[in-house]
């Protein structure tokens, strides 16, 4: 079961980072404008984001392992559809729809788990899954990289989209025979779906995701920073509501007693600032690396796999460090963090391609935030209870996404703006924005191991 949810899992999150190298070739094949790129990466990001929670619910009413298998279908039959678009505008629409598959989809994988293991057993069940996400973004990169460059057939940018369709259809097989399609999701569906709830919540984090993708291509004009203002005030909206819908006796979108778990709202934050890292981080390097250094996409790709591996490795045997090292995991890991993304900055400095100590730094950023994500999520759900599954693994799944869309926002605009304000030339001035991106992603890094240190001492 495990193996399967976390394949449908890689998936997913492979298709965030596998189309960005194919872009050129999508441009000058179906001859796309800058905008209708840009609406065919970031549409899936924006419908994954908007509809995660109603994926959790929804799993929650009808059953996770259900909800999993069709948001596994429509995702594998909108990969289909991509693969075998004619047109940008075609593109664009069934983009949307696999992010849509996906929000299906993915809530139910923590759900399961929530579920299905216990102890140790959904320690390691979620070590696994935070290597997962590791992984898929760099193997994204890879993967892309390698069926651009290798024109299967002649078919160009087509088989990035194609590849998840023998996987998804296996997947489908395999799932009604290894999932748990009864049992205990049908003891909550007497728990009412909070319409207006998930109305508000969708059009807060649309508001909120929407100017975040496409800001900084546009240039942040007056709309996008209307959106991000609405989206504060439909998000107080959301939670007045729901407060309401609570001291009524009604049944909200997400209970508040998981909200008020302890360490549920630190878990939030450390979240929040080790994907910001994470997605900043990655962004930054890409831009640096493809278009300072002229890195072929594949290259490219290769070069975040030292930080990959090392997160897989790190999230795959924390559990196994000494005891009295534990508690100090966390904002330790946060702390290396900072140094490592310093690390990889200070080695492409002067324009140069970095040495024996970039893959320290490399080594460095892996570990630091694989110790910031995962032991964090596996104490937020450790001691969520069973019933509360859906609630916990919908709030912790969009949180990841925000986090990343948030990191690659806010990181990606300083790059960019300090790319442009050096001038030329190209090699030696991305360096030097790079190490000012960095500086930045170390500092949000320290921010997250000294707020999670005062919020533990109140």
């Amino acid at each position: 079961m495990l193996a399967l949810v976390l394949a449908a899992q890689f998936m997913a999150l492979l298709d965030v980072f596998i189309v960005n190298v194919a872009a050129p070739t999508i441009g000058s094949d179906l001859h796309a404008s800058g905008a209708d790129l840009q609406l065919v990466i970031a549409g899936y990001t924006i419908t994954y984001s908007v509809l995660m929670i109603t994926g959790a619910r929804l799993g929650d009413r009808l059953g996770h392992a259900r909800v999993h298998l069709a948001g596994l279908a429509l995702f594998t039959a909108a990969s289909l559809a991509c693969g075998l678009a004619q047109g940008a505008d075609e593109l664009i629409v069934f983009r949307l729809v696999q992010g849509a598959g996906s929000a299906l989809m993915i809530p139910q994988v923590l759900s399961l788990i929530q579920r299905t293991f216990t102890g140790e057993g959904r320690a390691r069940a979620l070590g696994v899954y935070s290597a997962v996400l590791a992984v898929g973004a760099a193997a994204g990169q890879v993967l892309g990289g390698v069926l651009v460059d290798a024109d299967l057939f002649g078919t160009g940018w087509r088989p990035v989209f194609l590849v998840n369709v023998p996987v998804g259809v296996v997947l489908l097989l395999l799932g009604p025979r290894v999932l748990p399609l009864g049992g205990a999701a049908e003891r909550e569906r007497s728990r009412g779906l909070d319409v207006p709830g998930l109305l508000l919540l969708g059009g807060a984090v649309s508001l909120l995701t929407v100017p975040l993708v496409l800001g900084q291509e546009e240039d942040w004009p007056l709309w996008s920073w209307l959106s991000l203002a609405s989206s504060a005030v439909v998000f107080g909206l959301f939670c007045g509501y729901e407060s309401r819908l609570a001291r009524r006796g009604g049944a909200p979108l997400i209970a508040p007693r998981v909200l008020r778990h302890p360490g549920m709202g630190l878990s939030v934050l450390r979240i929040l600032a080790a994907m910001a890292v994470n997605g900043g981080f990655l962004f930054a390097l890409t831009l640096h690396v493809q278009g300072g250094l002229g890195y072929s996409a594949l290259r490219a790709g290769l070069t975040f796999a030292p930080t990959a591996v090392v997160f897989g490795v790190v999230g795959l045997t924390w559990r196994r460090w000494p005891a009295s090292w534990q508690r100090a995991l966390i904002p330790a890991g946060f702390v290396v963090a900072a140094l490592g993304v310093t690390g990889v900055g200070l080695s492409f400095h002067g324009g140069g391609e970095g040495g024996a100590g970039l893959y320290l730094a490399f080594a460095g950023v892996g570990t630091g935030l694989a110790l910031g994500f995962g032991p964090t999520l596996t104490r937020a759900l450790a001691t969520v209870r069973p019933e509360d599954a859906a609630d916990a693994s919908g709030l912790l799944a969009t949180v990841t996404q925000l986090g990343q869309l948030i990191g690659v926002a806010a990181f990606g605009t300083l790059f960019l703006n300090r790319l442009e304000s050096l001038g030329s030339p190209q090699a030696y001035t991305s360096a030097e924005a790079l190490l000012t991106c960095t500086l930045a992603l170390a500092a949000a890094a320290a921010v997250g191991a000294v707020s999670g240190l005062v919020l533990r001492r109140r």
